[in-house]
């Protein structure tokens, strides 16, 4: 693959140039050092992308679901780009790509552009440099972003603070309602999708859920009522969808497309904004501050550790030496 310059790559991005995309999401993923101007200049031209976080644990059938999705977005007149974040190679560290094999029908089509991209023992279902990836992607003129997470089961939370509109899918038959109980899933859906609901017990889940909804909105406090996303939109909607029968795929599109409305309505979406920037600008200085550790570890780190391993400082009181050594601060 030919280099190419920084302000080259940059103009054929904004261009919408598929080859330039795709090398500039190689260099954004790998934490190109030379493409870092170039990735900080697409976060300037990003922002307009209305950015869909899809949720759920393996199997309950994500990736069917957001290729049907991807088709109706076509339809539309949209452009839909999908970061999909596969498990890692245990002998590569690339991403295994399940997900494009599932989504093969979308090929050639230049209005869907599909991106696997490895977790790297990155948690929280999401992986490294993945808003990166968004915003490359938002500042090509894509209208909406889709990040289909891994489907680690219970810890799939990170999502909702990368995007602007967060589905849920839930499948019949995974007794999979308690474990999202427990992992905050439930809460963190702005629209609820039951798949398969071809299958006879696909009725059950969705009453499951409702009673599941309706119980946490019943013993929420009222000021949790009040920082609600929308006071009109509090109980997420619960679509049920089969991709084998492409039944409910308009009316979950039509639900992603009633969120976003309400959120510009009420003015939420520059909340969500601000937080997604915020936990950016914290993910961004906390890996800053790693690095910096790294290359310190022969000369400043190892003193440090040698002092802990005698139990001669706490790990507190080390951790603000080597702040202050490393001028992070560390007055605290």
């Amino acid at each position: 693959m030919a280099y190419i310059p920084s302000p080259e790559l940059e103009a054929r991005v904004l261009a919408g140039d598929t080859r330039a995309i795709a090398r500039l999401l190689t260099r954004a993923e790998n934490d190109a050092a030379e493409a870092r101007v170039t990735l900080d200049s697409m976060f300037a031209h990003a922002g307009r992308a209305h950015v869909v976080g899809i949720t759920g644990v393996p199997g309950s059938g994500k990736s069917t679901l957001v290729a049907k999705l991807a088709a109706k977005v076509r339809k539309s007149g949209r452009r839909i780009a999908i970061v999909a974040i596969d498990p890692s190679s245990p002998f590569s560290g690339g991403a295994i790509l399940g997900d494009r094999i599932r989504m093969g029908e979308l090929a050639g089509d230049p209005g869907v552009f599909v991106r696997s991209m490895a977790t790297r023992g990155a948690l929280g279902g999401l992986a490294k440099g993945t808003l990166e990836l968004v915003d490359v992607l938002d500042a090509a003129g894509f209208e909406m972003v889709v990040i289909e997470t891994v489907g680690v089961g219970q810890d799939e939370v990170e999502v909702a603070r990368a995007a602007h509109t967060t589905v849920v899918v839930s499948a019949p038959g995974l007794g999979d309602d308690i474990q999202a109980i427990k992992a905050g899933i439930l809460e963190i859906a702005d629209v609820h999708v039951v798949s398969k609901c071809d299958r006879p017990d696909a009725n059950r889940t969705v009453v499951d859920l409702k009673t599941m909804l309706a119980l946490g909105y019943t013993h929420m406090d009222t000021e949790k009522l009040k920082l609600a996303a929308s006071i009109e939109r509090q109980v997420p909607d619960i679509i049920a969808t089969s991709s084998m029968k492409d039944q409910g795929i308009a009316e979950l599109l039509a639900a992603i497309d009633r969120h976003r409305e309400a959120l510009e309505r009420t003015g939420d979406i520059e909340m969500r904004r601000a937080a997604i920037a915020e936990r950016r600008l914290l993910a961004a200085a906390e890996g800053l501050m790693h690095d910096a550790f790294e290359r310190q570890r022969p000369g400043k780190v190892a003193p440090l550790l040698e002092r802990l391993r005698v139990r001669a400082l706490s790990p507190h009181t080390a951790a603000l030496q080597l702040l202050r050594e490393l001028k992070f601060g560390g007055d605290a």
